[in-house]
């Protein structure tokens, strides 16, 4: 059996056992999340209800917390995709955890932003975007990222290629 953990708050972390069972069905959703109960029933030979009482588990204890889609950025305009590293100046007069957390949800409510990671190392946030174009990349940073308060430097990563 492997274990999964997930952090409710600071000081308490709920554990959840998966079984083989689990497993298969979360396989195949990170496949594919349009599959339909009686699909991943087939598909794992399990039964239907058990298939449908094991997602409704995942779903309420929160081991599955969205459905999504992957999308196509390119058919979109999109084709530029930077992870960049965000080093933060923190002010004296405010908890350094909370500053990092209001850039980062500032970051978050951008457009191009697809996602936004608080992390450890030189480092203090990891920002994800899409951008139309070089040009467009360049004026998200310079326009938007380095005119936030807090902001100290950036280091910018394009993706070459996607796998």
């Amino acid at each position: 059996m492997h274990k999964i953990y997930k952090l409710w708050d600071a000081y308490s972390i709920i554990m959840i056992t998966l079984d083989d069972k689990d497993r298969k069905i979360l396989e195949l959703l990170r496949k594919n999340s349009r599959l339909s109960t009686q699909a991943i029933s087939k598909k794992t030979i399990i039964p239907i209800t058990t298939v449908h009482n094991r997602l409704k588990k995942l779903r309420k204890t929160g081991v599955i917390r969205r459905w999504t889609i992957e999308v196509d950025e390119e058919k979109l305009g999109r084709p530029i995709a930077a992870h960049i590293l965000v080093t933060v100046e923190y002010p004296k007069a405010r908890k350094p955890k909370d500053f990092q957390e209001s850039i980062a949800r500032r970051l978050k409510g951008y457009d191009e932003v697809q996602g936004v990671n608080i992390i450890a190392g030189k480092s203090d946030i990891m920002v994800f975007l899409r951008a139309s174009s070089m040009k467009a990349l360049n004026d998200f940073i310079l326009e938007k990222l380095r005119t936030i308060e807090g902001v100290d430097k950036t280091e910018t990563m394009v993706v070459m290629q996607e796998f």
